[in-house]
Protein backbone atom coordinates (compact mmCIF):
# COMPACT_ATOMS: atom_id res chain seq x y z
CA UNK A 1 0.00 0.00 0.00
CA UNK A 2 2.76 1.97 0.94
CA UNK A 3 4.16 1.95 -2.53
CA UNK A 4 1.21 3.37 -4.36
CA UNK A 5 1.59 6.52 -2.29
CA UNK A 6 5.43 6.72 -3.36
CA UNK A 7 4.54 6.23 -7.27
CA UNK A 8 1.83 8.78 -7.18
CA UNK A 9 4.15 11.21 -5.25
CA UNK A 10 7.06 10.37 -8.20
CA UNK A 11 4.13 11.06 -10.86
CA UNK A 12 3.40 13.94 -9.35
CA UNK A 13 7.00 15.29 -9.00
CA UNK A 14 7.35 14.37 -12.94
CA UNK A 15 5.00 16.10 -14.02
CA UNK A 16 5.49 19.46 -12.12
CA UNK A 17 9.32 19.25 -13.43
CA UNK A 18 7.48 18.64 -16.98
CA UNK A 19 4.99 21.41 -16.74
CA UNK A 20 7.82 23.85 -15.33
CA UNK A 21 9.78 23.34 -18.00
CA UNK A 22 7.29 23.54 -20.82
CA UNK A 23 5.48 26.51 -19.17
CA UNK A 24 8.81 28.32 -17.89
CA UNK A 25 9.55 28.68 -21.56
CA UNK A 26 6.16 28.81 -22.80
CA UNK A 27 6.10 32.20 -20.79
CA UNK A 28 9.43 33.15 -21.95
CA UNK A 29 7.97 33.15 -25.81
CA UNK A 30 5.30 34.81 -24.85
CA UNK A 31 6.39 37.63 -22.72
CA UNK A 32 7.62 40.59 -25.25
CA UNK A 33 11.12 41.32 -25.65
CA UNK A 34 14.55 39.53 -24.43
CA UNK A 35 15.08 37.93 -21.44
CA UNK A 36 18.61 37.26 -20.40
CA UNK A 37 17.83 34.48 -17.76
CA UNK A 38 19.30 31.40 -17.41
CA UNK A 39 17.66 28.16 -18.05
CA UNK A 40 17.54 27.35 -13.98
CA UNK A 41 15.65 30.23 -13.54
CA UNK A 42 13.37 29.86 -16.25
CA UNK A 43 12.00 26.43 -15.25
CA UNK A 44 12.35 27.27 -11.82
CA UNK A 45 9.75 30.24 -12.67
CA UNK A 46 7.82 27.43 -14.81
CA UNK A 47 7.52 25.16 -11.50
CA UNK A 48 6.09 27.73 -9.37
CA UNK A 49 3.78 29.23 -12.12
CA UNK A 50 2.25 25.48 -12.47
CA UNK A 51 2.11 24.90 -8.80
CA UNK A 52 0.48 27.94 -7.76
CA UNK A 53 -1.66 28.28 -11.23
CA UNK A 54 -2.78 24.63 -10.16
CA UNK A 55 -3.87 25.41 -6.06
CA UNK A 56 -5.19 28.83 -7.18
CA UNK A 57 -7.26 26.48 -9.93
CA UNK A 58 -8.26 24.50 -7.21
CA UNK A 59 -9.63 27.81 -4.61
CA UNK A 60 -11.50 28.33 -7.23
CA UNK A 61 -13.37 24.93 -8.51
CA UNK A 62 -12.22 25.06 -11.90
CA UNK A 63 -8.98 22.61 -11.04
CA UNK A 64 -10.46 19.58 -11.95
CA UNK A 65 -13.30 20.02 -15.14
CA UNK A 66 -14.75 17.13 -17.64
CA UNK A 67 -11.80 16.98 -20.21
CA UNK A 68 -8.86 19.34 -20.42
CA UNK A 69 -8.53 21.64 -18.13
CA UNK A 70 -8.22 24.83 -20.07
CA UNK A 71 -9.05 27.49 -17.23
CA UNK A 72 -6.54 26.01 -15.15
CA UNK A 73 -3.74 25.81 -17.80
CA UNK A 74 -4.82 29.13 -18.79
CA UNK A 75 -3.56 30.43 -14.99
CA UNK A 76 -1.16 28.87 -15.31
CA UNK A 77 0.15 30.42 -17.77
CA UNK A 78 -0.47 33.49 -17.03
CA UNK A 79 1.71 33.42 -13.91
CA UNK A 80 4.41 32.00 -16.01
CA UNK A 81 4.08 35.04 -17.95
CA UNK A 82 4.00 36.94 -14.66
CA UNK A 83 6.99 34.61 -12.92
CA UNK A 84 9.47 34.67 -16.06
CA UNK A 85 8.54 39.13 -16.27
CA UNK A 86 10.01 39.07 -12.13
CA UNK A 87 13.13 37.11 -12.53
CA UNK A 88 13.92 38.82 -15.65
CA UNK A 89 13.86 42.06 -13.82
CA UNK A 90 15.48 40.25 -10.52
CA UNK A 91 18.51 39.16 -12.88
CA UNK A 92 18.36 42.83 -15.06
CA UNK A 93 19.39 44.53 -11.68
CA UNK A 94 22.28 41.93 -11.26
CA UNK A 95 24.15 43.09 -13.77
CA UNK A 96 26.03 46.43 -13.89
CA UNK A 97 25.42 48.51 -16.94
CA UNK A 98 28.23 48.02 -20.07
CA UNK A 99 28.84 44.79 -18.79
CA UNK A 100 27.56 41.38 -19.99
CA UNK A 101 25.93 39.25 -17.71
CA UNK A 102 27.54 35.65 -16.28
CA UNK A 103 25.63 32.88 -15.71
Amino acid sequence: MALEGGNAMIGTILWALIAGVVLGYLGKLLLPGRQNIPAWATIGAGIAAALIGGLLAEWMGVGETAGIDWIKHGIQVVLAIIAIWAVARLFSRRSTPGTAARY
